[in-house]
């Protein structure tokens, strides 16, 4: 969330800014600048008070001492009075902290300013393509076809077993999906990210610490007994890895990467365009997440879309890079990349990663620092970003790679896979 000292210094540009998102923050924004105004008089009000309550305490010793008992007496009822004054302070005070953070949650962090304006995916800016042009018959077959055909992917059958969006991989499309994550983990180890091996269900503070609630929570599986929610990310479970700790300076960067089965529930999803692996309830990723100095972040935000660019590359499809306008980004986001590949049977783009920053956002929530070289704490920046998403990069290669001989696999894959050909 934002910080306080932010919102308090700079109103007018945190409004004017989260207007590109759509969000129209004067309201809520000038609601905290008056209730910190009014915590903060409190606050003054009572450490008065216990400046107060400090000398007549020496006062009554002295008066005691004295022998001027009724005077003692008489100050030790205002004592008693100041103190039930500085609770009623407490209770206000307390109040309106909790009123603070409360409408603090529901604040979306401020996009920067190289965030273009728009109010859907229409008005992203392309900011790079590359790639091979793939050129497939008229009568070349969509994914979820060639699925079938080859036996790769049981839809039905994850139906049966549990429901729509949930499918079953079967022999060489079960080979390929394992192919890509170590294909995927490699190539991050490579880069210099540690694995982590995360637990697939959190509890409510890491769903906030990471913005996921209470924006969210319609979109996440909840196990309601325990209060735990399963993952739509690893991001969740990696990046809380540093909620409430001091990270020393010389400690950072923290790059993590992590393979994890995610879950997100899609309400309201339908059509064409969820169809066969466009849109699951249940698949497969591979994170990686990097912890930085806020000065550095930006520069680790161009080497995570180098690393992802690079993963494309070397799978061979057809690539392009979006800057999200205001409108499309997430609540938590400063700013964000969408890659997308093309899907060459289906004829449309399918985005397979995103590479975001979060600025101090998510680590205000998650009290996640550093010591700097004047000794004192810090926010961190978080980046994350998706290396890479699975389900849209099998629709893709599935189809882009059809042939009359059977469904070739990229040259970087073959050494996980076994197999050069789908057959």
């Amino acid at each position: 969330m934002l910080t306080l000292q932010f919102i308090n210094e700079n109103p007018e540009h945190v409004i004017e800014r989260l207007a590109v998102k759509n969000f129209d923050a004067r309201e809520p924004i000038m609601k905290v600048v008056e209730l910190d105004k009014q915590r903060r008089a409190a606050q003054k009000e009572r450490d008065d008070n216990a400046s107060q309550l400090n000398k007549m305490a020496a006062q009554i010793g002295a008066l005691m001492k004295q022998g001027k008992r009724d005077e003692a007496e008489q100050a030790k009822a205002a004592v008693a009075q100041l103190k039930a004054t500085n609770k009623e302070i407490d209770d206000r005070m307390s109040a309106a902290a909790s009123e603070i953070t409360e409408i603090l949650l529901s604040i979306p962090n401020v996009p920067c300013d190289a965030v273009p304006r728009g109010v859907s995916a229409a008005d992203n800016v392309v900011e790079k393509t590359g790639g091979p042009d793939p050129h497939l018959a008229d009568d070349a077959l969509p994914h979820w076809e060639l699925a079938k055909k080859y036996n790769l992917i049981d839809f039905d059958l994850g139906v049966k077993i549990t429901g729509a969006g949930f499918p079953v991989y079967v022999g060489k499309g079960a080979k390929l999906q394992r192919a890509l994550i170590q294909f995927f983990l490699d190539e991050a180890g490579k880069a210099g990210y540690l694995e982590i091996e995360p637990p697939l269900v959190v509890n409510e503070a890491s769903g906030l610490g990471t913005g996921q609630l209470p924006d969210k929570e319609g979109q996440m599986y909840h196990c309601q007994v325990d209060n735990f929610y399963l993952i739509p990310t690893a991001e969740v479970p990696v990046t809380n890895m540093y909620r409430d700790v001091i990270i020393n300076q010389e400690d950072l960067p923290k790059k993590n990467c992590a393979y994890s089965a995610c879950f997100r529930r899609e309400a309201g999803s339908y059509g064409k365009d969820v169809r066969g692996l466009n849109r699951l309830h249940q698949f497969d990723k591979v994170e990686i997440v990097r912890i930085e100095r806020p000065e550095d972040s930006y520069a680790a935000l161009e080497q995570m879309k180098d690393h992802v660019q690079g993963l494309l590359e070397k799978l061979e499809l057809p690539w392009h890079i979006l800057r999200l306008c205001g409108g499309d980004m997430s609540f938590t986001s400063a700013i964000t990349f969408d890659f997308e590949v093309w899907s060459a049977a289906q004829k449309r783009w399918l985005e397979v990663s995103s590479v975001s920053n979060f600025e101090t956002y998510q680590a205000n929530r998650l009290k996640c620092r550093y010591r700097g070289d004047d000794k004192k704490t810090h926010l961190c920046h978080t980046l994350n970003g998706s290396a890479l998403a699975l389900p849209r990069i099998v629709a893709a290669l599935l189809e882009n790679n059809q042939t009359p001989e059977g469904i070739r696999i990229p040259k970087a894959l073959q050494p996980y896979t076994g197999f050069d050909i789908i057959d």
